[in-house]
């Protein structure tokens, strides 16, 4: 089984998500079914046959996230060393071609918003940036074509201080 590695806050939110459909809004929609079925005709109720669509969703959901949870990995970036590379690092690249700094911290994947510069672990940036040191220069062929970066800067900043879009749980339900 592959690990999936994550913070603490990152595991924290799954297991909210997890905990709130399996409690709240998956027994909330059965009661919308079963009170749409006894309005009668099921084949014509349309309700009904969105409430069935809902569960279906939910249920997809919660088995999403159980494998997650099953395959999750916390650590806790702020104890690994600075020198190098690794999941929770925010690390400073020099593009060689055109000069320009780009800043990408590697996170789970439930943790990720690219256009934020947080990239997933299994993104091909970020496994070709880990075990880099400072000065350390990579290439990646990307579908823009070959870019060439260079190590500038290794940091340690909490993914959760760098997210926009934290999900709540008014996010999680299926209305």
């Amino acid at each position: 089984m592959n690990i999936e590695p994550m913070t603490q806050e990152g595991y924290d939110k799954l297991i909210e998500e997890f905990k709130y459909l399996k409690d709240v809004e998956k027994p909330r929609v059965n009661i919308e079914k079963q009170e749409a079925a006894a309005q009668g005709d099921r084949s014509e109720n349309a309700e009904y046959h969105a409430a069935k669509e809902k569960l279906r969703h939910i249920d997809k959901r919660l088995f999403y996230l159980n494998t997650i949870i099953q395959k999750s990995q916390i650590i806790d970036p702020s104890k690994l060393s600075g020198d190098k590379v690794h999941f929770g690092s925010t690390v400073t690249l020099r593009n060689l071609e055109s000069d320009e700094e780009e800043r990408y911290t590697i996170c789970g994947v439930l943790e990720s918003e690219p256009e934020q510069g947080l990239i997933s672990l299994h993104a091909p940036l970020a496994r070709m940036m880990l075990g880099r040191g400072l000065d350390d220069q990579l290439s990646i062929l990307l579908p823009q074509g070959k870019k060439e970066y260079e190590v500038e800067k290794i940091e340690y900043i909490p993914i959760f201080e760098l997210k926009k879009k934290i999900r709540t749980l008014k996010d999680y339900g299926f209305k």
